[in-house]
């Protein structure tokens, strides 16, 4: 008769070989660490086969334990896919959607992703902003539906990613209206009026950056910023060129407090969902993704 695998024990190393650290591993769980020792022996000694080696304080895998390891990473996100699921679409509630958005993306186009399902008011729609990574790591874990990005990720076969791309909106020079006169020419209005431009990091920034440098051209740049919101507020105030996406400052040039000089060709912000594999795919996602569309 085959025994029966103890998920307690095996949540336990789990825990640990994520942690590589008994005592850290222990308190986090609140239990004392023989015990926590206890259950780790209990399974290895269940399974046959030592999963541990110890260098100093540090806990290594062994070749057999890192085995175990990648059966106990597929058992206990399947756990947590299958509890995300049934929260997902709890009739009792009309089903709830979690979406994470980084912090960098605009308002604007998250208001405009999030409009077909506010009407619902059975849906019950949890936000949050953060960074890319932490969201990521919540999104594996089966805590988000998706994550809404401006940068794309790349999947592995540790993170099954799937990025969808959303939308592509152009990049212009926008500003105090009759700032720069008649007529738009960028390489004139790129070094001889102070910009307000994404930072380093961004993909319109990057995009920028490499168009100046086939241009030949050296922009005149004032501030540098990572914050689309912030991006907002200097195109508004600051009395500069602002180099952003015309969603984001939509408002604004509707009621002519900004202009919109020219698109900058060749930069663009991208819009991607980022979402992974399930077994059960989440109905209100899916409704949202095929409703979805980008205003010009």
């Amino acid at each position: 008769m085959i025994s029966r695998l103890n998920y307690h024990h095996l949540y336990y190393f789990w825990r640990v070989a994520a942690e590589g650290h008994l005592t850290r591993t222990a308190e986090r769980l609140h239990i004392s660490q023989s015990a926590l020792s206890a259950q780790i022996r209990q399974l290895e000694e269940q399974l046959g086969t030592p999963l541990f080696l110890r260098e100093g304080k540090k806990l290594l895998l062994t070749e057999m334990g890192s085995s175990v390891l990648r059966y106990a990473e597929a058992i206990f996100a399947l756990g947590n896919e299958l509890l995300s699921a049934t929260t997902s679409q709890d009739a009792g509630q009309g089903g709830q959607l979690r979406i994470g958005s980084v912090s960098t993306l605009s308002r604007n186009f998250l208001e405009n992703f999030l409009n077909p399902v506010l009407s619902k008011q059975a849906v019950k729609l949890n936000l949050e902003a953060g960074g890319l990574e932490e969201l990521l790591n919540r999104l594996s874990a089966y805590e988000l539906d998706v994550v809404l990005s401006n940068r794309p990720v790349i999947a592995d076969d540790k993170h099954p990613w799937r990025c969808r791309t959303l939308a592509r909106q152009e990049v212009c020079l926008i500003g105090p209206p009759g700032l720069i006169g008649e007529g738009f020419d960028l390489g004139k209005v790129l070094t001889h009026h102070q910009l307000v431009v994404p930072s380093a990091k961004s993909e319109i920034r990057v995009r920028f950056d490499l168009l100046c440098e086939q241009l030949g051209i050296e922009p005149w740049i004032r501030a540098e910023v990572d914050d689309m919101a912030a991006l907002r507020l200097l195109a508004r105030d600051s009395g500069a060129v602002a180099l952003i996406p015309a969603i984001v400052v939509k408002d604004e040039l509707n009621k002519g407090l900004l202009e919109k000089y020219g698109s900058v060709h060749g930069v663009e912000e991208t819009f991607y969902a980022i979402t992974v594999r399930r077994r059960f795919e989440t109905p209100h996602l899916k409704d949202l993704f095929q409703q979805f569309s980008m205003p010009g």
